[in-house]
């Protein structure tokens, strides 16, 4: 059995009555936007900068830490192990060292000799493996690294005098002498440029010496690091643990300077977007004073109007924020790929903190124009006062 005409529009008119006017609040958000597109493109502009620059400094700065550290293990060890009182370290200690960073770093024995060359000068010669040491120093500048055995890498100091002429050479030390071949040159600008190296297997068979030193470019935040030399000198007893000052120290303060000056940029741009947003929404005010006037005449509340007022900067941010989001993470994407060579993943879970911020932000900027509000007076103003 069909129901009466007048029981359906009653039932239409209960539901009317229920649902909340949403379109019209929406209608009334769109078309305030779309009669003043300057204002509110200014503003949206301003949020949208603030928005991608938040996006992006909050990308960057985890993967900043942790990209600038990789590069400082490119500038050699930040800890050293040293045999004590000049000794050998034990047979184990490098297979030790390894296990207690449990690759948390790169590490490199060296062994070193006074020997003399066929002229009876004497020079430094040390044992290593090249290998770890093109992971461990790739700040060496070397024009070619040994690859077979009794081959030499020799200081751009040392070659003159063993090697002038690139020709093959011997070296003495305690009665036994090694013949070798130059393979390629080190330069360093450090001790290195004076030095010739060798590989491991062939220095321990010429000296009978073992390796004397293990460097550790270690990964990890300062206070890891810190962590690390505790771990390594109960590790390895016989050896005296000692952290690069220079390196540590350094990376400690490029680390915060970077974080400081993220964070700083990200404030003042903030900054700068909430005072153009507040700029805007004063006009707003002042823009729509006939508007405010009218809706009060019809008997709109002031809490009604500063609820309008509110949801209209909460749009403004949220339209921002989104928007901001999308060009944040190209320009960390762009940045990691110009200064470190390998990009910077996108992180979904910024978007509520930058939503968040923006809606905020905007808020806070609509404060004092809401208070404005009050003062609008529907008489004077509808008179033409």
């Amino acid at each position: 059995m069909s129901a009466s005409p007048s029981e359906s529009a009653r039932e239409i008119a209960v539901s009317r009555g229920k649902s909340p006017h949403t379109s019209m609040f929406l209608r009334m958000l769109v078309r305030a936007a779309a009669l003043r597109r300057g204002r509110a493109l200014a503003a949206l502009f301003a949020m949208v900068v603030a928005a991608a620059v938040a996006t992006a400094v909050l990308n960057l700065y985890v993967d900043v830490q942790a990209k600038l550290r990789r590069e400082f293990r490119n500038y050699g060890a930040n800890i050293v192990l040293v045999g004590r009182d000049g000794a050998s370290l034990p047979m184990g200690a490098l297979v030790q060292v390894e296990s207690t960073l449990a690759g948390r770093g790169v590490v490199a024995p060296f062994g070193l000799v006074v020997a003399r060359t066929s002229a009876g000068q004497p020079i430094v010669v040390a044992g290593t493996d090249f290998d770890r040491v093109r992971q461990l120093d790739r700040w060496w500048s070397v024009s070619n690294w040994p690859a077979a055995p009794q081959q030499a890498l020799i200081g751009v100091r040392a070659l003159s005098a063993v090697s002038p002429r690139n020709q093959p050479f011997d070296l003495t030390f305690q009665g036994r002498t090694i013949h070798l071949a130059p393979a390629g040159t080190v330069e360093t600008g450090a001790a290195e440029d004076s030095r010739i190296y060798l590989s491991l297997p062939d220095f321990v068979a010429w000296t009978a010496v073992q390796p004397s030193t293990i460097e550790v470019a270690a990964t990890g935040s300062p206070e890891e690091i810190a962590a690390s030399v505790r771990q390594l000198e109960q590790a390895v007893p016989a050896a005296d643990v000692r952290p690069v000052r220079q390196i540590m120290e350094g990376e400690a303060r490029v680390l915060g300077k970077t974080r400081a000056t993220l964070l700083a940029a990200a404030a003042l741009i903030i900054l700068t977007a909430a005072l153009c947003v507040l700029s805007t929404l004063m006009g707003w005010v002042f823009d729509r004073r006939r508007d405010f006037a009218i809706m009060k005449a019809l008997g709109a509340s002031d809490r009604l109007l500063k609820g309008f007022f509110a949801a209209e900067a909460a749009a403004l941010g949220a339209a921002g924020a989104v928007i901001g989001f999308v060009l944040g993470i190209g320009i960390a994407a762009w940045i990691g790929r110009v200064n470190f060579h390998a990009p910077v993943a996108p992180r979904f879970s910024v978007l509520p903190f930058v939503l968040a911020g923006s809606i905020v932000v905007t808020l806070l900027s609509a404060i004092l124009p809401i208070s404005l509000l009050r003062r609008v007076q529907p008489v004077v103003i509808l008179r033409g006062g």
